[in-house]
């Protein structure tokens, strides 16, 4: 069985039932479930984009950590894409909602009490965030982490960034596909546009923000720059995942007691 020190990824959906009830048994009661989104990146990249990065770097982190991984949520929140291009797949808010959340009652039923979303899509967040707070209010014994991808480190935030702060399918989706799954990307087909989110104060479409699907400048991306973005994440992540193993909320018993 898989367990980390191997260095090998601690996969869920490859274990048997008493290897999962070993794995808690023993102590490990924290587990990664990647969510990602099926929905279109431009000419150049496949419309899996985000859920390839989340699985790969989930493992990777698993990888380096123990800490099991639950099968990726595929679909995400990607109403924002519209239906102008062919190829994006989108769960309504309140259904990506419902979804994480039964994940979270059955992983607290399989022994895991402590459960991380690994998210690779921006208007995934305030889904997984409705259900956590459900699950906070309904099982308090339990205590959830949503770790969006690109806000790991300023580090982390500097490099998906680096052509603009609203990007989609930009240097940074393209290097590190370049570096997971390089025969899935169509170069000869980049496109690149700017960022035009800058001033503007509304909420708008990508349709209505990029002719071509793509915000930002993917014709700079290469795989060396994917793999050190890739380096750079997992480090971070896995020092916050070694972190979140020990945590322990803060004891407010001595503040609570009336002085005498």
């Amino acid at each position: 069985m898989a367990n980390g020190v191997s260095g090998e990824p601690v996969l869920v959906e490859r274990l048997a039932w008493p290897d999962i009830r070993a794995l808690t048994e023993h102590g490990m009661r924290m587990c990664i479930v990647p969510v990602g989104a099926t929905e279109q990146h431009g000419p150049h990249l496949p419309v899996n984009v985000d859920t390839l990065a989340a699985t790969y770097l989930s493992q990777e982190v698993s990888r380096r950590t123990g800490v099991p991984v639950l099968p990726t949520i595929a679909y995400g929140c990607s109403l924002g894409h519209t239906s102008t291009w062919p190829g994006t797949f989108s769960l309504m808010p309140r259904t990506l909602a419902s979804v994480a959340e039964e994940v979270l009652h059955w992983a607290i039923a399989s022994g895991f009490t402590r459960i991380a979303f690994f998210n690779h899509h921006a208007t995934n967040f305030a889904p997984l965030r409705v259900a956590l707070e459900t699950i906070r209010h309904e099982r308090p014994e339990a205590k959830v982490w949503i770790q969006n991808f690109w806000e790991i480190s300023p580090r982390v935030t500097s490099a998906y960034g680096e052509d603009g702060a609203d990007v989609h399918a930009n240097v940074a989706e393209t290097s590190m596909l370049l570096a997971i799954a390089p025969e899935l990307v169509r170069m000869d087909r980049v496109v690149d546009e700017p960022d035009r989110s800058e001033g503007r104060l509304f909420s708008y479409t990508v349709a209505e923000m990029s002719v071509s699907g793509v915000v930002g400048r993917p014709s700079t991306a290469t795989r060396e720059k994917g793999l050190a973005l890739i380096e750079m994440i997992v480090e971070d992540l896995s020092q916050k995942v070694m972190a979140a193993l020990k945590e322990e909320p803060p004891d407010l018993a001595q503040e609570r007691t009336p002085p005498a």
